[in-house]
């Protein structure tokens, strides 16, 4: 089955995304059994905003509606989530590319129980290169860090 694709508009994120990030992220947080519940929706919208502020944002837009965003502080993925409808069809793709053309190399951490996630990172190249027990995130929940490198800079 192929799934239809989507063109997404790329766009640094505007202080008053805060509400659509953080109810991505938020729904996120409810929507999945294995998440703990650690945070309302405002302390989470108030955690994008602060991310938004800092500029490491970059929100994924279709027919005027944010659709995803990913969040990055130099070489580390700090966050990437997709509003449900989004996932599949190439958001979380697009987002990756825009912050793989701004840096030879990328880190990020995903949880071992997010299956999902660890499939598309190394479908996009993401290699692992290490995993911890919980004790270094907020959820208390194992996870695999990952890496990716430019070409021209792997080769290196």
């Amino acid at each position: 089955m192929t799934l239809p694709s989507a063109t997404f508009f790329l766009r640094a994120a505007a202080p008053l995304d805060a509400g659509a990030a953080g109810n991505i992220l938020y729904g996120f947080q409810q929507d999945t059994g294995w998440m703990p519940k650690l945070y309302t929706a405002a302390e989470v919208i108030y955690f994008c905003g602060m991310m938004i502020d800092r500029g490491w944002v970059t929100v994924a837009e279709r027919e005027g509606r944010i659709q995803g965003f990913l969040a990055r502080k130099e070489e580390e993925v700090c966050s990437l989530y997709l509003a449900p409808e989004a996932r599949g069809l190439g958001a979380g793709r697009a987002l990756l590319d825009a912050a793989k053309a701004a840096s030879p190399r990328l880190t990020l951490n995903t949880f071992v129980a997010n299956t999902r996630a660890q499939r598309f990172y190394r479908r996009e190249g993401f290699a692992e290169t290490g995993r911890g027990d919980g004790s270094n995130n907020e959820e208390g929940l194992p996870d695999i860090t990952y890496e990716w490198r430019a070409a021209q800079e792997a080769a290196a």
